[in-house]
């Protein structure tokens, strides 16, 4: 999650485009918060145990998110961090990658099956209402578009993907990654307490966020912030989700395309196929590649645990990220329309998200079995 002005860039820092040491201080910084998160949390329990306190488990990820957050919205990130603090995206797919590991494939195929039935609902209902309610608040048709895109698929990533293929201004493009990700912060912080005062289970609950929150880096932070189990299943839906970014951008580049107002796709089958490979993940099949590795023995039980804290370092450095980039005054610049439509979408895909995944496992009994 990044501000509004920061978001040009999403898709992650190019490497190349730097002196490598310009990204020293960012990892430094990323490195510092996501420690003192952990170590907070580990003060905040012993303060806790020593004072005979009843309170909650703070989890480290809530606290790397939160040291974030007061540097980013009080002292502020100075520009020889940023290019390291960038690179938390990064982070977060090497660590998607090696989280592979610990998924079985016949798992993954299960889940992720039941996930994209659920995925394909939840987009064309929220979908639906969100362009509805972009319309009635007089959004233009493809800040609407986006705001859909975002919300019921990928988030920021989504958005930039789109964005040459509909042919959005700019303008459109920066409001609707403020809005996107102001929903993403209210998402982290509220559907883990709502998760609980429901009663949801893990896996429910990790397919909840998996589903209704947008980015992947807040989706990955709201699982793991319920438990352990939840984050891993809410990562395997989202990856679903992203698996099919490239899918649904050429829909709407097509829909604009047809009214004149997009860049023309070449006909053919063979075409839309490379367009959908151009805007497709690529860490969704590091993810996959990693899992059948593990699923037929060939990473021992030694390397699957390196992994996993390869994994939990990649995700602490991630959830370090997400507080540093988020400034909660650049997200008040985008104007309160696309704020008001984007908190519509929340609550639809909220809702609609937490109907199908109680009906899917409580009625229907999908995936209960999966671990």
């Amino acid at each position: 999650m990044s501000t509004a002005v920061q978001q040009t860039g999403h898709e992650g820092p190019t490497f190349a485009s730097r002196n490598p040491l310009a990204y020293l201080p960012g990892l430094l910084l990323l490195v510092a918060v996501g420690v003192a998160g952990k170590y907070a949390q580990v003060g905040w329990n012993a303060l806790a145990k020593r004072e005979h306190w009843t309170v909650p488990d703070i989890e480290y990820v809530l606290w790397a998110i939160v040291i974030g957050l007061v540097i980013a919205n009080t002292v502020g990130v100075h520009r020889v961090f940023r290019p390291g603090v960038q690179t938390y995206e990064f982070w977060l797919k090497l660590g998607i990658v090696a989280l592979g590991a610990r998924f079985v494939l016949g798992d993954v195929i299960k889940l992720g099956g039941i996930s994209l039935v659920q995925i394909v609902l939840d987009m064309v209902i929220a979908g639906s209402i969100i362009i509805l309610a972009a319309r009635l608040f007089g959004l233009s048709g493809k800040l609407g578009s986006l705001l859909a895109i975002g919300t019921s698929i990928c988030g920021v990533s989504a958005i930039i993907a789109s964005k040459g293929a509909i042919r959005a201004r700019n303008s459109e493009v920066s409001y609707a990654i403020a809005a996107i990700l102001a929903l993403g912060a209210v998402a982290l912080f509220t559907l883990p307490p709502l998760g609980h005062a429901i009663g949801l289970t893990d896996h429910e609950f990790g397919l909840w966020a998996g589903l209704a929150v947008d980015n992947t880096a807040e989706t990955t932070a709201t699982g793991f912030l319920f438990s352990d189990e939840a984050g891993k299943v809410a990562v395997l839906v989202k990856s679903v989700r992203n698996a099919l970014i490239g899918f649904v951008v050429l829909g709407f580049a097509l829909y604009w395309a047809a009214r004149g107002e997009a860049d023309q796709i070449a006909p053919g089958v063979r075409a839309k196929a490379t367009f959908v490979w151009e805007k497709f993940p690529k860490f969704v099949l590091g993810f996959l590649v990693v899992s059948t590795l593990a699923t037929a023995h060939l990473i021992n039980k030694g390397q699957i645990a390196n992994l996993g804290n390869v994994s939990k370092w990649a995700f602490l450095l991630t959830f370090a990220g997400v507080g540093l980039n988020t400034n909660f005054r650049e997200l008040a610049r985008a104007g309160w329309r696309p704020l008001v439509v984007a908190v519509i979408g929340l609550v639809v895909v909220a809702v609609v998200s937490l109907g199908l995944v109680l009906v899917t496992s409580r009625v229907l009994g999908w995936g209960v079995g999966a671990r």
